[in-house]
């Protein structure tokens, strides 16, 4: 796609494809189960792969058309439950590595560009404020047994760091150069085999002051809202799907609106198996949709093997 790097007004792709070229918007990620009760001093070690495809609507200024996007994506994450002030928390590092290609029509003209390379990293720090008491894993077990309605509330803090792979010359990258903090608050209830859960985020991100030929990029504030419903037919053995929604972050470069607002619906669908008493297999389906005349339509499937201990 080097003829789409090559436009001579740069300043204006800049402002409608720095959102719009870019990958699946992170904002909608599911992930079931993030505030459920685990047992304290336990470690989880998770690897997956995801394919994407997506459909990218630009603004018919930019002279492209029929932008498309497949990515190949492979991530491992760390989880690691704590007692913290007699709570139970959690910590989470993830990291993935991505391999995309975009493809278009540039005035007409065929064109295309490949990445591949570090995604930014990723750390979440939880932890529940009412219900989830922190248990060893023997009085972890027995407690479970027991409970047939729960309520758990949680919050948590989810920051990305600027590590994944950026070139200041190059409009698509992997990584933001920026770092991202996202505020969590979650709710999730169950009765007897049914679970719902609601997690609300709010993302603030810096500026990144080597966006595209050393101008600054700036993104306000984004709200997120997502949902769960689960039923679990036993431990480890779990069915779910979610709907999200999110509203905000519009670009603004070198002080200069760009008039994209982002305003996504999404929904998944995700199975979980147990290999064993360890280890597990997961299975999920993501589809995001654009409410506005620029931005996204991506759908994704992923596998995912974990092992605890």
């Amino acid at each position: 796609m080097k003829a789409l790097f090559n436009l001579s007004n740069w300043f204006l792709l800049g402002g409608l494809l720095a959102k719009s070229l870019m990958l699946p918007c992170f904002a909608l990620e599911f992930e079931p189960r993030r505030w459920a009760h685990l047992p304290m001093g336990t470690n989880f070690a998770g690897v997956g792969y995801a394919y994407t495809e997506a459909d990218i609507l630009v603004n018919p200024v930019t002279r492209l058309e029929d932008v498309e996007m497949k990515l190949h994506t492979v991530a491992g994450k760390y989880i690691h439950t704590f007692m913290l002030f007699d709570k139970s928390a959690r910590i989470d590092l993830t990291q993935g590595y991505h391999d995309g290609e975009w493809t278009g029509l540039v005035d007409g003209v065929p064109a295309s560009a490949s990445r591949n390379g570090l995604s930014d990293t990723s750390l979440r720090f939880a932890i529940n404020l009412y219900g989830a008491p922190p248990l060893s894993d023997k009085e972890f077990g027995a407690y479970r047994s027991n409970v047939d309605v729960e309520t758990i509330v949680g919050m948590a803090l989810v920051m990305r760091f600027p590590t994944g792979d950026y070139k200041e010359d190059k409009l698509i990258n992997l990584g933001k150069n920026r770092f991202t903090f996202r505020p969590q608050l979650g709710v999730t209830h169950t009765r007897g085999k049914w679970t719902a859960e609601v997690t609300t985020d709010l993302a603030f991100f810096t500026e990144n002051d080597e966006f595209f030929n050393g101008n600054t990029l700036e993104q306000d504030p984004l709200l997120v809202i997502r949902g769960n419903l689960i039923h679990t037919f036993r431990p480890g053995f779990w069915v779910g799907a979610g709907f999200g929604y999110d509203y905000g972050g519009e670009n603004s470069v070198n002080g200069i609106s760009s008039d994209n607002r982002m305003q996504d619906i999404g929904w998944a669908f995700s199975l979980a198996y147990p290999i064993n008493r360890r280890s597990g297999i997961s299975f999920k389906y993501i589809g995001t949709r654009t409410q506005e005349s620029t931005g996204l339509d991506s759908d994704s499937l992923s596998i995912g093997l974990s092992y605890s201990w």
